[in-house]
């Protein structure tokens, strides 16, 4: 059994942008973990409905 491992999980969420409004869309996260509890997140990213990969910066969640 490791100690530190780093996974990575998808998860679908609502996000909002300005020129689209609501959009649900699947968000990867890939975070570091110790003892399989997660400390942090090292990166997290979204795939577009055109396939493109981009940071999750520009849009925002919808709450």
């Amino acid at each position: 059994m490791k100690l530190v491992n780093i996974k990575r999980e998808t998860v679908i969420e609502n996000r909002y942008t300005p020129k689209m409004g609501k959009l649900q869309t699947r968000v990867t996260y890939i975070r570091k973990r110790i003892l399989s509890f997660p400390i942090r997140t090292l990166h997290k990213y979204r795939e577009t409905y055109y396939g493109e990969v981009k940071d999750c910066t520009d849009c925002n969640l919808q709450r």
